[in-house]
C-alpha cells in the first residue's frame, strides 16, 4: 500500500478527553477512518503511515464518520505515534 491508498484510508485523528486519556490508560489512539474500510486495511495503512504496527483494532460507526480505536504495543509506543500526529 502506498502513502495516497493510506491517506484515503485514514482521514484524520479524532482528539476527544476520552480518546486522549486512551492513548495512557490503553495504548489506543483514534482515527476517523473511510466508511469502507476494513479492519485489515486500517492496520495496513497505520503501517504504511506511522511505521507502527496495530495489535488490535476496533471500529464503530457514530455521526462523526466511522472510528477505529488502534491499539499499539505499549503505552511509549502510543504515547510516541500521539506526539507525532500532533495530539499532545
Amino acid at each position: 500500500m502506498n502513502t495516497d491508498e493510506a491517506t484515503k484510508i485514514i482521514l484524520r485523528p479524532y482528539v476527544t478527553e476520552r480518546t486522549f486519556a486512551l492513548v495512557e490508560s490503553e495504548q489506543k489512539i483514534c482515527f476517523i477512518v473511510n466508511n469502507f474500510a476494513s479492519k485489515s486495511k486500517i492496520a495496513e495503512a497505520v503501517t504504511t503511515l506511522y511505521n507502527e504496527k496495530a495489535v488490535d483494532i476496533n471500529t464503530a460507526k457514530t455521526v462523526y464518520g466511522k472510528k477505529a480505536f488502534v491499539k499499539f504495543e505499549s503505552t511509549e509506543k502510543a504515547r510516541d505515534l500521539a506526539t507525532k500526529i500532533g495530539m499532545l
